[in-house]
């Protein structure tokens, strides 16, 4: 299986299966992190699960009313903030070498689409 990264305006994925130790990535366009398999996975079940809430709370909210959410596990912290139609979503890697990263409104929805097509591995 060869590497496949897709990119797009202020985002991009990655995953190569033949890499020993970190096969994803997930970057914009000025930086990247590589990141193990489970941080990966934990990465978009935690994402799911903070477009899921964000969904169910947009019905109790103002227009107008901005929110945070974050939810966290062992390897990493996601956090989205913003409103439930365009927030800014943030990485914290929590162990092993550590990182930070963050995405805009306007590059969420596509990275967390692409982040969907990479889950077949």
């Amino acid at each position: 299986m060869t590497p496949l990264i897709k990119s797009g305006l202020g985002w991009r994925v990655g995953w190569d299966p033949n890499a020993p130790q970190y096969p994803a990535l997930v970057g914009t366009d000025d930086w990247a992190i590589e990141l193990t398999a489970a941080e990966l996975a934990d990465f978009c079940r935690l994402t799911d699960r903070l477009v899921a809430t964000l969904e169910t709370l947009a019905t109790e909210l103002m227009d107008e009313e901005a929110i945070t959410c974050e939810l966290e596990c062992d390897r990493l912290w996601v956090e989205a903030e913003g409103f439930p139609h365009a927030y800014r979503l943030r990485l914290i890697l929590q162990e092993g070498r550590r990182a930070e990263a963050t995405w805009t409104a306007a590059a969420t929805p596509e990275l967390l689409q692409a982040l969907r097509t990479l889950q077949v591995f």
